[in-house]
């Protein structure tokens, strides 16, 4: 009976540890995607800028707007373009 009582109790320590991981985990995880396609947007906010120096775009690059394009990926770059003609 007793040594019931301890395979209950390891089961039940390695759920509450699976659970506790998956709770850190997840934000983690969150946090590098957010890095990630932040990264992917200011590569794509910089190949626009150069690209539309031709045809007179610029998009000031600053949080704001890397992170809108790392949200949003390409159509984030197309409302910052868009946004851009909008204001000037």
């Amino acid at each position: 009976m007793e040594s019931l009582n301890v395979i209950i109790a390891a089961l039940f320590l390695v759920i509450v540890i699976y659970i506790i991981t998956q709770v850190a985990i997840k934000p983690i995880k969150l946090l590098w995607k957010l890095l990630l396609n932040s990264a992917i947007g200011l590569a794509l906010l910089l190949l626009t800028n150069y690209f539309g120096a031709f045809i007179d775009i610029n998009i000031p690059i600053n949080i704001l707007t890397v992170l809108i394009a790392g949200f949003l990926g390409i159509p984030g770059v197309v409302l910052l373009i868009c946004f851009s003609f909008i204001v000037a």
